[in-house]
């Protein structure tokens, strides 16, 4: 299992396995014919059914346009072998002679893979696998989960962590302040600062909930525009764990060394679903973004809280199990409904698995490593057009 910095990836949204994969792609493959007179880029599956909406092209465009003249190709229907988020690179020269051909895959959180490497087979940096082996080993030596991950990961990984949540924080704050209508052919309008106005006029747990639902729609709405967020563990998930983590430093006065802790294990939960399952919403569904998400702010908050490492898996096994069979279905093929909601609602469904958990013993029948095998299945069971290709679902409704 590698490091969960690929877990928290920090770029511009609106998709990790939409934007900030191809994006990557095309930087790769600039690197290597940076002296080509024309490139083709041809998208396939998942990628041409909602990239436009979800700003593949521009993507792609902004790093190879400038180079050379780039024709961007739309294949919805051909679904390659290897994922459904496929891409075909090619290059020319000056006569039109074919200088090289590349096909790869976005498969999530930003990843690129193919038949001969595969970027989630990076260096090993975690031995254990599973939370069920992890857990063990909390119980046998005394330490946390973010221990573990500071042993495996090394010291700096605390700076790395400390950026991630800088920049959280910081799509936070520009969410709330700003208004107006998101770019997409939906006209939604931003309503973060509505929620914050509105939740600051209720007393007790209404205004508490409703802060909650304000600072994960506002990330949630960056991520729209394009903003600079962190994938958590995607872009189209982005807004639950700022969002769980800030309420709770805001609430409870948390110092940003324990938040820190409880992100590096939000990360670890994250990094085995990853590892074991999917976090692609075009793999998997939207289980694998904002029900992954979901479980990762689950246990980072009860954490917080003083969770034991049981209560801990029990809030993440809670967070995945009642996300299953979750579809990603986005309207439009953009990032926005019903994304932006279902961030607010996931935020809010974490810190009750948190205070479900709590009040138990931590015992309980199904494990979280189960859930996220029983979400690999799931995922594999659902027919495309609830993959992220915007031809079923909400998306087939709402036309």
């Amino acid at each position: 299992m590698e490091s969960i910095k690929q877990v928290f990836r920090i770029g511009q949204g609106p998709s990790s396995s939409h934007t900030m994969g191809p994006r990557r792609a095309a930087l790769m493959f600039l690197e290597r014919n940076s002296d080509a007179a024309r490139f083709r880029v041809t998208l396939y599956g998942s990628l041409a059914a909602t990239g436009k909406g979800h700003l593949t092209n521009r993507a792609i465009l902004a790093v190879l346009e400038p180079v050379a003249q780039t024709e961007i190709l739309w294949e919805p229907q051909i679904v390659l072998p290897f994922h459904p988020n496929g891409m075909l690179f090619e290059s020319f020269d000056g006569k039109g002679n074919k200088k090289e051909s590349w096909t790869v895959f976005s498969i999530g959180g930003g990843t690129l893979a193919n038949e001969s490497f595969n970027e989630q087979e990076a260096k090993e940096v975690y031995a254990m696998h599973t939370i069920r082996e992890i857990e063990q080993w909390c119980y046998e030596t005394g330490h946390a989960y973010w221990e573990y991950v500071s042993l495996c990961e090394g010291e700096e990984i605390w700076d790395y962590l400390a950026e991630v949540w800088q920049v959280m924080q910081d799509a936070i704050k520009r969410g709330l302040e700003a208004e107006g209508v998101l770019p997409g052919s939906l006209n939604l309008r931003r309503k973060a600062s509505d929620y914050m106005i509105r939740a600051k006029g209720y007393t007790a747990s209404v205004k508490s909930r409703g802060l909650v639902y304000a600072y994960a729609l506002a990330v949630s709405e960056e991520n729209a525009a394009g903003g600079r967020i962190v994938t958590a563990p995607t872009c189209g998930s982005c807004g639950v764990i700022p969002a769980v983590l800030y309420h709770l430093r805001e609430s409870r006065e948390f110092r940003d060394s324990r938040i820190l802790r409880a992100l590096a294990t939000a990360g670890l939960f994250g990094n085995v679903v990853r590892t074991n399952a999917s976090i692609s919403g075009a793999d998997v569904g939207c289980q694998g973004e904002v029900g992954v998400a979901c479980a990762m702010a689950a246990a980072a908050a009860c954490q917080l809280f003083g969770g034991t490492p049981a209560q801990i898996e029990y809030a993440a096994e809670m967070g995945l199990e009642h996300h299953l069979g979750l579809t990603c279905d986005p309207v439009d093929g953009l990032v926005q409904i019903p994304c932006i909601e279902r961030n607010a609602f996931a935020a809010a469904r974490a810190l009750d698995a948190n205070t479900f958990a709590t009040f138990s013993d931590g015992k309980h029948r199904v494990s979280f490593d189960q859930v996220v095998e029983v979400m690999r299945q799931t995922g594999n069971d659902l027919p495309s057009l609830y993959k992220e290709t915007s031809e079923g679902g909400l998306a087939k409704k709402y036309e």
